[in-house]
């Protein structure tokens, strides 16, 4: 009996490897794939617990609240020099900031998932220590500090807050504040995949190919120079919890949504504001207005390492979460250098594979010196 048991353990462990991460805003993960020291950013798993139907009964253990990769063996609880030194970008109390996260073809298991910021920074202090790594009974606080502060899908108007088709009324996970993946079951529009009904590879996983997973939070009335959004989704086919987190601020008096500048492609415009490392990092939102065809993605690729080096392969897919008919829009949210000077084009990647540049010349962007706001690069396929 004891042998089966670890033999079925060992085949869950083995069977579903493909999972998820936060993209939008950038977190640990996707910075530690960006700079290939995680081969698998959707790895970040907790198994085996007991994720459904009561989402919040699990504990994390070594995951904490920004997830563990034992593939890769990095615990993202604790900064290096690649994340978590400083935040990726700045909000406002009040601000209703877009959030997404990617969801692998291959380990797409359902359930819900929610967005949390803990407002204890004593707590939140031990993820942001390069030289300290958090405990497991540390990092299980944090990770109930985080549970304790989900940020309600219920907080934005106009957003759906509907409940889990496979969650049955009087269950725990019949609740509306987190939010929830399509019927696992569903002929089409199937689990998480169905959220944003994003074509494949709208983002990067390494297994199978990713699906944007996008959606709206209010960012409460709280400040912080640095703390963490985490993203927790809890599996509702297998017993699995996914945990990640990236750096932000919350500074200033409040806007609703937060601030952000407009630029047209081969502009450059600088703003005034708060003086910045010469290495800090800037959210820099670059959308993108082309038409296509089913299987087809629009990709970034550029002069910088972030952008790829010109390589295709390795430029960064845009998400078409918010493409429709009449605004075919695809978007990606870059982390970039303050002051960077770059190159770059859009290129189209059809369902075989096959390459499609923009037309000359290159487009140009020089990143503004303000690190303390986001900024939109808008323009359209040429």
């Amino acid at each position: 009996m004891q042998t089966l048991r670890v033999l079925n353990f060992l085949s869950l462990a083995a069977g579903c490897l493909g999972h998820g991460y936060m993209v939008i805003p950038s977190s640990r993960t996707r910075l530690g794939a960006e700079a290939g020291l995680d081969t698998c950013p959707e790895c970040t798993i907790v198994e085996p617990v007991n994720a459904w139907p009561d989402v919040d009964a699990a504990q994390v253990g070594r995951s904490g609240p920004c997830g563990y990769n034992a593939r890769v063996s990095i615990d993202y609880n604790q900064p290096s020099a690649n994340w978590g030194q400083s935040p990726v970008v700045t909000y406002a109390p009040g601000d209703i900031a877009t959030v997404q996260w990617c969801v692998d073809n291959n380990g797409d298991h359902g359930g819900m998932f929610s967005w949390r910021i803990c407002q204890d920074q004593a707590i939140v202090d031990k993820l942001l220590d390069p030289d300290y790594t958090p405990t497991l009974e540390e990092k299980q606080a944090a990770e109930d500090c985080f549970q304790d502060g989900v940020l309600p899908c219920t907080d934005v108007s106009g957003q759906d807050c509907g409940y889990n088709p496979d969650c049955s009324p009087g269950q725990p996970c019949y609740r509306n504040d987190w939010f929830t993946c399509n019927a696992f079951q569903a002929s089409s529009r199937r689990a998480c995949q169905g959220v944003d009904n994003a074509p494949l590879g709208s983002c990067f996983t390494t297994i199978a190919g990713g699906y944007t997973v996008t959606k709206r939070v209010r960012i409460p009335n709280y400040t912080s120079d640095h703390t963490i959004l985490s993203l927790r989704w809890n599996s509702f086919q297998t017993g699995q919890i996914y945990n990640t987190c990236a750096d932000i601020a919350i500074r200033g008096a409040g806007t609703n949504p937060p601030t952000t500048t407009t630029l047209q492609t081969s502009t450059t415009q600088a703003s005034p504001g708060s003086t910045c490392a010469a290495t800090s990092q800037v959210q820099v939102t670059f959308n993108q207005l082309v038409q296509t065809a089913y299987g087809e993605t629009i990709r970034l690729v550029g002069s910088t390492s972030a952008l790829g080096s010109w390589d295709v392969s390795q430029g960064i897919n845009l998400s078409a979460a918010q493409y429709t008919s009449s605004r075919p829009l695809w978007s990606t949210t870059v982390s970039m250098t303050i002051g960077a000077q770059v190159q770059y084009k859009f290129v189209r990647v059809s369902s075989s594979g096959s390459v499609t540049w923009e037309s000359d010349p290159n487009r140009s962007y020089t990143v503004p010196s303000d690190c303390g706001r986001g900024y939109t690069v808008e323009s359209t396929w040429r």
